[in-house]
């Protein structure tokens, strides 16, 4: 297979991936949602609240669009924006009642899907999949960080 091929399918493989529905059949919450929802819970276990900034940073969107989500998800009764008691500039994403109960659907979904992946393509595959695919990203990582080096040592 030449270089050009290799990137070709890599460029395939990723996004045919991006493109399996964990939540097939429940339709409560987009992935983008679900991560939203993961790390306000997250931050909610710990007894932080968490600004959509934070938010935009760790799913890696832009912050409009982290607005746009949370206001879809406000009206659907999932989270709430609570303002700041010390910044009038700043309101929390913040759990409603029922959000727990929704991520809990959610996850149960999936994880009976991954559960029937697993048991089609069998444990022992998954895992080498897994470790396999993490080794390929490492070396990725550290080609793209080289490269950047290089380029920036040379002036580029």
């Amino acid at each position: 297979m030449e270089i050009n091929e290799y990137l070709v399918k890599s460029f395939e493989v990723l996004g045919s991936m991006e493109n399996v529905d964990f939540f097939a059949g429940v339709n409560n919450l987009s992935r983008t949602e679900f991560r939203l929802l993961r790390e306000v819970i997250l931050e909610s276990e710990k007894g932080k609240n968490i600004i959509s900034s934070e938010l935009a940073r760790r799913l890696g969107i832009t912050r409009s669009a982290v607005s746009q989500i949370v206001t879809k998800m406000e009206q659907r009764g999932i989270v709430n924006r609570v303002a700041s008691p010390t910044d009038r500039k700043i309101a929390y994403v913040c759990l409603s009642e029922r959000a727990l109960a929704v991520f809990e659907e959610q996850c149960k979904e999936a994880n009976a899907t991954m559960q029937c992946i697993v048991e089609r393509y069998g444990e022992e595959n998954v895992k080498e999949l897994f470790a396999r695919f993490n080794e390929f990203r490492k070396i990725a990582e550290e080609v793209m960080k080289e490269r950047e080096e290089s380029k920036e040592r040379s002036g580029n």
